[in-house]
Order: structure tokens, then sequence, then C-alpha cells
């Protein structure tokens, strides 16, 4: 934590990437940062504005690929719902086992950058107030750090459990330059806080650029209330009609809609658009996405990148798991299982696993090699699957909750549902979860705010704990936290390990 916090002020100042205009090619410049002092810094509008950029930059730093794999890959392997075929990724490895420890990299990444982002928010979130500027374009900047750094924290305590609190700037003589932990209770009072004010400022309600949007703020909040609603806190059945009024604004906002086809959900042209709400941005050739390596199988030739690694790929039994007809399981919907060979285009190999096919620049995989394929990290689709959960369990089954889930099941090809109890409903839209947004980050927090996990074979949910993965490990109470960092725990005396690490 020491090594993060003491350049804490020089990292707001020295961000790499920053947005400065309305097109992919503008926002991704290098700034000048040879006039960068704190004595000259925060006095001019465009300072606020790069302030807020260097905010951004850390989202970054958790994805990627390569054959030492990237650290969101934990949050999948973590599910027992992939698979990988890089031996020499470790780090990916102990986590898919369940013999994960507090040296994984991939763990530090997510603590490291996730505290920089914060610490860029705190930075921008207290000096610019004090800049002399339009008050409306201020009120927005603030809007964005604060949605930002919500964010961030959910993550981490999600990922944490009782993580070190920081609201404020932090030097090397500020006393919490060792922070102690706080409880989740405290982390999300915060979170919501942020986000309550975030989305009173000014914001639009969608932006073609990337930037924070109301859209966003909204959305992030329903997932919050959601989490809210079951574990840790456990705030039942208050916070369950919460998320669906947060999610139900959005939807009657009518400014998102799903994309008629699964493939506009890998074409980087349809980047912030249509469903995408929030995305961790990059463009092709300035800053490319960097995982395409990863969701190809390790050397079989069917790729324009010489790195073909394996890094990642689903479970057959999950893939398996879907319902007959269900057209997300179909050959290059979500998943792909054969493709082209780089040597010959008219020949098909077949790959012997399903790869991800829901990540997959085309243009980039045949010919370019450089990929401006945008995250996901909010869309439509889970704003409804959101809204339907969180009504469902406020109110029970209703016409609102039904179209909700089965417009997620039409694009799907499979029939509507109705006449389900509230309980038979509940599975029905957790598992619409567990198939539409595999692989995006969202699986295993699923499972940890619902303890309960989809047993692929029988295709029911079970505890959480004490679940058998397909491959044989079974979770234990530790796995509902990542461990600590060992460097954090050793740099900060007044941290203490989660239990079992």
């Amino acid at each position: 934590m020491k090594r993060t916090i003491k350049s804490y002020i020089q990292i707001a100042l020295t961000g790499s990437i920053f947005f400065t205009g309305t097109s992919c090619s503008d926002f991704l410049e290098e700034p000048d940062r040879s006039n960068f002092t704190m004595e000259n810094y925060f006095t001019k509008p465009e300072h606020a504005q790069s302030a807020v950029n260097s905010i951004y930059e850390s989202l970054r730093a958790v994805l990627g690929g390569g054959f030492n794999g990237a650290p969101w890959m934990m949050l999948e392997f973590a599910t027992g719902l992939a698979n990988t075929e890089l031996g020499q990724a470790q780090n990916s490895i102990f986590v898919r086992n369940l013999v994960n420890n507090s040296d994984n990299e991939y763990g530090a990444a997510y603590w490291t950058s996730s505290y920089r982002g914060i610490a860029n928010a705190n930075l921008a979130i207290a000096k610019i107030p004090g800049i002399t500027m339009d008050e409306a374009a201020k009120k927005r900047y603030m809007g964005e750090a604060r949605f930002l750094r919500a964010l961030y924290y959910y993550n981490l305590v999600r990922i944490f459990g009782n993580i070190p609190l920081i609201t404020e700037p932090v030097d090397l003589k500020s006393e919490t330059l060792y922070p102690t932990q706080s409880n989740p209770e405290e982390v999300y009072k915060l979170i919501v806080s942020d986000l309550v004010e975030a989305e009173n400022s000014g914001l639009p309600y969608t932006d073609a650029t990337g930037r924070v949007t109301t859209g966003a703020i909204k959305s992030l909040l329903s997932s919050v209330y959601l989490t809210m609603a079951g574990y840790p806190l456990q705030k039942g059945a208050e916070y369950y009609q919460k998320a669906a009024e947060k999610a139900n604004e959005v939807i009657q906002s009518n400014k998102y809609t799903l994309f008629p086809s699964y493939d506009d959900l890998h074409i980087p042209a349809r980047k912030n658009t249509g469903e995408n709400i929030f995305m961790v941005q990059y463009a092709a050739f300035v800053l490319p996405s960097n995982w395409q390596t990863s969701i190809i199988p390790y050397n079989q030739g069917i790729s324009a990148y010489t790195d073909e690694t394996g890094a990642i790929f689903a479970n057959k039994e999950f893939v398996e798991s879907y319902e007959a007809g269900d057209k997300r399981a179909e050959e290059k919907q979500f998943y792909y299982s054969s493709f082209s060979l780089r040597s010959d285009r008219s020949k098909t190999r077949s790959l012997g696993g399903y790869y991800l096919y829901k990540h997959f620049d085309l243009e980039a995989q045949l010919s370019t090699t450089s990929s401006g394929l945008n995250w996901p990290v909010m869309r439509y689709a889970e704003v409804l699957l959101t809204y339907a959960e969180a009504a469902n369990e406020a109110g029970g089954p209703s016409p609102a909750v039904y179209d909700a889930v089965n417009l997620v099941r039409k694009r799907a090809n499979l029939p509507a549902l109705s006449g389900l109890t509230k309980e038979q409903l509940r599975e029905a839209i957790w598992k619409e979860r567990w198939h539409e947004l595999s692989f995006e980050n969202i699986t295993w927090y699923d499972m940890t705010r619902l303890r309960k996990a989809l047993n692929v074979t029988t295709g029911k949910f079970e505890d959480f704990v004490g679940h058998k993965f397909s491959y044989g490990p079974v979770l234990k109470e530790r796995e509902l936290l990542f461990p600590i960092p060992t460097a954090e725990i050793r740099n900060n005396s007044k941290l203490k390990q989660n239990p079992g690490y």
C-alpha cells in the first residue's frame, strides 16, 4: 500500500492517456508533462479535464492477455466455468484449482490499479472546485470523478472485503499513508453517495465517446443496490426495490436497446452505442485492446496474430448447459469451436474447445492484428436482468418482470417465460444472467452476492460453499473473497489478511 499511496499526487499529474475531444482519435493523446507541477496545476479548465481523464486510465490495467494470462481472467477462473491451455500461467491455474494465495499477481494488479484510480479521483474531487471555470462543466467533471471512484471501490469491496477507505489526497505526511481497513457497510455508503451525487451532475444520458453518462451512473447504481440486497450486507427487500426502480429508470429512458445480432457486441464500430452503456476504451493502432491473443487456441494457426496463447476458454460443460436451441451457444455467437486456417482460409480446423467469440475482433484476427474493440463494463442486457431479478424479489412475478427477462431470451431464440412461481422465476433469471453475461467479469460477483453457484450438469443452483466444479475442486468459504496481496500486508501492518489465506 505504501508504494501505491506515496505516489498518489504524481500519478494524477502524469496519466498517460487523455480524453480531449469527441472522436476516438482525439481522446487517446499523449499530454505534455513538461510543465506539470503542484504549483501551476489545477488552475485552468483544461487541468480539470486532464485530471478527470487520468482516472479512466486505471480501467485498462487489469485487462489484456499474453502468455502469462491477465488479471481479468481471475474473476472468470474463480467461477469454475473457464479453462486454460497455458501451463505457465500459474496465476490462472492457482485460481482455477482453488489453491490461490496472496502472492497472485492478478490480485495485486486489481488492488494497485484500483487505488491508483481512486487516488486520481480523490485529487480531482478535492482540487477541481477551486478552479475558475464554467460551473456546469465543473459539475460534470466532478460527476465523472465520483462515478469512477465508486466503480473502483465497488470492484475492490467485492473482491477483497474489508479494504482501506481513502477519500482525500494522500502524501507522505498524511495520516492515511498507512490506512486501516473499513467494513463493507462503510464502503458501500461512499459508493452510493458518490453515485447519487454523480447522478445529479448534469451528464448526458449517452455519449458515443465513451465518457461517463447518466445512463451509466443509474445502471451502476442499480447493480450496487442489487448487491447490497444480497450478501454480505443482506439488506433485502428495500434494496431489491431500489435496484428495480433504478434499473427501470434506465429502461424507461428508451436510450438503450439490445443489438439485433450478437455480432454487434464485438464489432468495434458499435462501441459506446446501442446496448453498450459503459466500456473501457481502446483504439486500433493508437491504444489497441490486447486480449485478442488470449481468446484464440494455443498455436492452432488460425489467427493473423503470431501469439496464439489459449489463455482462456469456456468449459465444455458450461456451454452445454445452455437450453436446447439457445442461439448464444451456437457456433460463432458467444463461443466458437472451429475456424479457418491462416495458411488457407478455405480450410477449417476443429479447435477441440469452446473459445470466446463475444470478445473476438474479426478484422484484427484476420488481418490487422490491432484491435479497437472496447471491453464491456455494463450492457443493457444486464440492466434488463437486474430489473427482472430485483423486481421479482421485491414483488414477485409481474408482466414487467417477464417483459424484461423475455427480451433477453427472445434474442436468444428461446420461448418466453410465463406462469412461474417467484422461486422458479428467480432461478430462471439467475440462469439468464449466467448465460447472457458470461465472461464479462460479472458471474463471480453474482455467485458471491447470492452465495449460489450453477451446477452445469443438473442445471440447478446450489450453495456456493460446498459447490463442486465440473472438474473436481470444491468451493470453500474462503473463496468468497480473494486474498489481500502479500506486498500490501507487508507494507502496512494495519491490514489483516482475509480468512483462509
